[in-house]
């Protein structure tokens, strides 16, 4: 059976991979989404 290596780039991927389910579980998205609106908000000069 052949055994292949993972390089540098596979891990790196996996390692996003991870980082990301755990980002969405602790709910980063919603706060990145809010603070993206309240920006827009102040740039047009809403908020």
């Amino acid at each position: 059976m052949l055994r292949v290596k993972p390089t540098k780039s596979a891990w790196l991927i996996m390692l996003s991979i991870v980082l990301i389910v755990i980002g969405v579980y602790l709910g980063e998205p919603d706060t990145v989404l809010r603070k993206a609106i309240y920006i827009c908000m102040e740039c047009i000069g809403i908020g």
